[in-house]
């Protein structure tokens, strides 16, 4: 028994090495840009997204706002309290919409840690999470920006969020922002790596192709946006499972929709969410999440078969 023990750590260690040495440069590039730019551009940003949303009509104005909301390098609890900020200065829900929901989708530093998944996922993740904005700011424009109509948020319990960017020197503002998002990151990480690890030996990749792959598309789909819902605690945790659920045969498809319901049902961002939104709206938007990462994961498999 215990040769079987020692057999397996070192198995297990031998492929947690490899798959650590491969992408960990791929975090640590991510975090330095994601902190770079919330020290050095977030200001710049959230000002961009505020005199758009303010002078850019029509559907030029979503564009932008799904453009600076994958620039935002805040997290959900950062960005609902921006968005709220913003509404108080007269800006409209639609745009408000667009901005969150690709913010909620994407950021500079989880784009950094895709480019470990390949250039093709990497900009079926930067154009989804493009479109899924601006189509939520159409759809909001379309039922809940008409005159007399309700509005769809609700951030009467939100304040601006806090500012923790503030040391008067540059070069030790940008060390504290890199140290709090390792700690933000570090053991997400490293879990993700771990539970690739555990698929790698204990799950036959022929299990894996099964489920998610081409053959059996519609379920395939379908199951990888349902466990986006409990797997997806941080973004990039999330990457070495999927490189490791690609290598053993997971359909682009499958890996598109993981990748929009994931962090748009991320457990610790639905609280939030669930108070901007109310209860209705609240439905409304998993549904919205479901049908387009579905949508988005047929064209996707359809384009790549």
């Amino acid at each position: 028994m215990l040769d079987i023990i020692q057999r397996e750590a070192i198995y297990l260690w031998y492929y947690f090495d490899l798959q650590l040495r491969q992408i960990f440069w791929y975090w640590v590039v991510g975090i330095v840009i994601g902190s770079f730019i919330s020290v050095f551009a977030k200001n710049w940003i959230h000002a961009a997204a505020e005199n758009f949303g303010r002078r850019v009509p029509g559907i030029f104005g979503l564009v932008f706002a799904s453009v600076l909301g994958i620039a935002s390098p805040l997290c959900m609890y950062g960005t609902i309290p921006i968005c709220a900020a913003f509404s108080r200065k007269g800006l409209k829900d639609d745009f408000l919409a667009a901005f969150m929901m690709s913010s909620i989708l994407l950021n500079p530093q989880l784009i950094i840690y895709s480019t470990a998944l390949g250039g093709t996922l990497l900009a079926v993740r930067i154009l989804s999470s493009f479109v899924c904005g601006i189509l939520a700011g159409l759809l909001v424009r379309i039922f809940y920006c008409k005159e007399n109509a309700e509005s769809y948020f609700d951030f009467s319990s939100f304040d601006e969020p806090d500012d923790h960017d503030t040391d008067p020197n540059l070069l030790l503002r940008l060390l504290k922002n890199i140290w709090r998002n390792i700690k933000a990151t570090g053991l997400w990480f490293l879990a993700g790596i771990a539970l690739s690890v555990i698929f790698q030996r204990y799950v036959p990749a022929e299990a894996t192709a099964k489920l998610f792959g081409k053959e059996n598309e519609g379920f395939g789909l379908l199951m990888a946006a349902t466990i986006g819902v409990p797997l997806y605690a941080c973004g990039g945790g999330t990457i070495p499972l999927i490189i490791q659920w690609l290598s053993d045969g997971m359909s682009y498809g499958s890996a598109a929709a993981f990748m929009i319901t994931g962090p748009a049902t991320k457990i610790t961002n639905l609280g939030a969410l669930k108070i901007a939104l109310g209860a209705k709206h609240f439905a409304l938007y998993i549904a919205f999440v479901i049908v387009f990462s579905l949508l988005t994961g047929a064209l996707v498999n359809l384009i790549y078969f």
